[in-house]
């Protein structure tokens, strides 16, 4: 699967979109690119990858020549074990970067895998140390897009750790809302998302029946309801309270 992708990489690259246009590019989420960072950016890119539900993108343990930008849809990062436990690391969204880890190490120490039908922008890693050479201000949006990945996964690794069942799944909703509205996944307090409750049983290290009941806990306090692919938070003090979360704040974040 991931080798046919890497070919569909090179042919859409034909026919690769203007960055200028690029649909992130209105959100006001993410910072604006100078004038030559853009021109660099669109050299820089391959082309776009239209990627089906289901697919994985990037295996654990493989090289892969590409870096991707989430255009749109949704990944899940994970590591699965020999004894087919899985552990999901985190989530990815439009505007997050995929694929750095391959292209610093050599090869994936996790696997990503398409949630919904998605559209990626397809970078070669092996301008990566030019971008950093000639483009500072890029170089610097690239390490802090490896910083943020970094946060979260410890911020999973504390939840995991450290919290009882309730607040794990209240921190976990609180914090892919908060990413979601940045995102353009959200409308007010309800996200729309494809994740099930497995997917949150994997990220918060519980069985998959402890999860519902805990989700069914969770929704009697009349803080949440979660149907049909949307969770809504009708009380978001109170659950932030519950879960001991706190927004990282409205400025402007880095996008490649």
């Amino acid at each position: 699967m991931q080798k046919k992708h890497q070919q569909d990489a090179r042919a859409k690259g034909r026919i690769k979109l203007s960055c200028a246009k690029c649909r992130l590019r209105a959100n006001d989420a993410f910072r604006e690119f100078e004038r030559d960072e853009l021109d660099f950016i669109e050299t820089f890119k391959v082309g776009e990858l239209a990627i089906d539900a289901g697919a994985t993108i990037l295996m654990d343990g493989q090289d892969s020549p590409h870096l991707y930008t989430v255009l749109s849809g949704w990944a899940v990062r994970f590591k699965l074990f020999e004894g087919g436990q899985r552990q999901v690391l985190n989530f990815s969204m439009p505007g997050d970067l995929i694929g750095l880890q391959s292209a610093m190490f050599d090869k994936m120490h996790h696997t990503v895998e398409s949630l919904t039908d998605m559209q990626l922008c397809v970078f070669n890693r092996d301008r990566v140390w030019e971008l950093y050479r000639l483009h500072p201000g890029l170089g610097f949006d690239m390490t802090w897009l490896a910083a943020r990945e970094e946060s979260i996964m410890a911020e999973y690794l504390a939840n995991v750790g450290q919290r009882p069942a309730l607040e794990r799944i209240a921190y976990l909703i609180l914090h892919l809302l908060e990413r979601g509205r940045r995102a353009g996944l959200a409308k007010g307090n309800t996200l729309m998302t494809p994740i099930t409750q497995e997917h949150v049983a994997d990220a918060i290290g519980l069985s998959i029946v402890h999860t519902n009941k805990t989700l069914q806990r969770l929704r009697a306090t009349g803080l949440m309801t979660w149907k049909r692919g949307e969770i809504t938070i009708h009380d978001a003090e109170r659950m932030a309270g519950i879960a001991g979360f706190q927004a990282s704040g409205a400025g402007r974040r880095p996008f490649i």
